[in-house]
């Protein structure tokens, strides 16, 4: 399926369907154990796998391009780490890192044209560099934001929506069934945490750029891509049964290094299916807008505004985050974070 010419309304509205579902989908979660993750992520990419079939057969089946795989499988790398970063430092403390390394790695490939991509072109470039930048500073104001969570790490309602735990026991064997997450000490957590944050941010900002490749080199007669659809959700089923790929065979690994007894939390399996249909959704809505928008505009919008949304969560659903000092953040980040979407609107414009 292709479009002789971009849809930008339909380009920011997907854009902030996207935001919605991204800020959303591990809310579902939030009250389930999930141990170290590695049962909930493969879970998560089933249910994934499962929307794009669907979608597949809405578009009518178009052709199937396995280097678009290679895309799912560089993301669900990134998102065997997530559990291990929420439960280390936190989801707001995690959007955080992996959503700011996640924009300037999706903005600056599609805009210099890294890894064998055209590079995009905008209207108005410094428009486009001030919303990038914008998206990354509002990412920072969610690290002073503070929510009031349980200190017991052996409550299933521990896991807060906005910032890292406030207290962390480090005995070991502290809970029954602890993973090895558990075990760490306060110090090791922020370390570990972080880095792994870097990495999936790193991860996840590299996802589109096979399916942007195999796009850009489709225009080329002399490729082996040439004819290759330019419409992006064209390569949704590719780029999620990469995803599906891989979450099988890292938790085959994990089943194989647990000696065949992996921890597995059914009461996680709905939440986890729900959550992995979020975030389908909001995946399919990412595709459209890089089609209408192009990659250069979509990511610093709809990776600036997951973490607000999140925040919002926190404060009217879960009363995580409360005081004047935390409203008047979420305001400034939200100012930065509108700020920055307009940029980089009117940088295509």
């Amino acid at each position: 399926m292709d479009s002789s010419s971009p849809d930008l309304p339909l380009g920011y509205l997907s854009s902030v369907i996207a935001i919605l579902l991204f800020g959303s989908n591990f809310v579902p979660l939030k009250k389930y154990d999930t141990g170290d993750g590695m049962f909930l992520q493969w879970v998560l990419c089933a249910a994934i796998w499962l929307v794009a079939l669907v979608v597949n057969l809405i578009l009518h089946c178009p052709k199937f391009w396995p280097f678009a795989m290679l895309g799912g499988c560089i993301w669900a790398t990134g998102n065997v780490a997530v559990v291990p970063i929420i439960k280390t430092i936190g989801l707001g403390l995690g959007i955080l890192i992996w959503g700011s390394f996640n924009a300037l790695t999706g903005w600056a490939s599609s805009r210099f044209g890294w890894f064998g991509m055209d590079a995009e072109e905008v209207s108005r470039p410094l428009l486009n560099y001030i919303g990038a930048g914008l998206s990354v500073v509002s990412a920072f104001i969610f690290l002073f934001i503070k929510s009031e969570i349980p200190n017991s790490t052996c409550s299933p309602d521990t896991t807060p929506l906005m910032t890292e735990h406030q207290a962390i026991s480090t005995t070991p064997d502290a809970c029954a069934g602890s993973s090895w997450v558990d075990r760490l000490s306060t110090a090791h957590r922020r370390i570990v945490g972080c880095s792994l944050a870097v990495a999936s941010g790193i991860l996840y900002g590299s996802t589109f750029v096979p399916i942007i490749y195999i796009k850009d080199h489709g225009k080329r007669n002399d490729s082996v891509y040439a004819g290759a659809s330019q419409y992006d959700l064209d390569y949704v089923l590719a780029h999620f049964s990469g995803i599906f790929l891989a979450s099988t065979v890292f938790f085959l690994a994990y089943c194989i290094a647990m000696k065949n007894s992996p921890r597995l939390y059914p009461e996680a399996v709905l939440p986890g299916v729900l959550s992995g249909v979020l975030w389908a959704v909001a995946t399919c809505c990412w595709f459209i807008a890089n089609h209408s928008l192009s990659a250069v505009v979509s990511f610093p919008i709809i990776t600036a505004g997951p973490g607000f949304i999140a925040a919002l969560w926190g404060v009217f659903i879960f009363k995580e985050i409360q005081g004047l000092r935390n409203y008047l953040l979420m305001t400034l980040a939200f100012c930065i974070i509108l700020a920055g979407a307009l940029c980089t609107a009117f940088s295509k414009l």
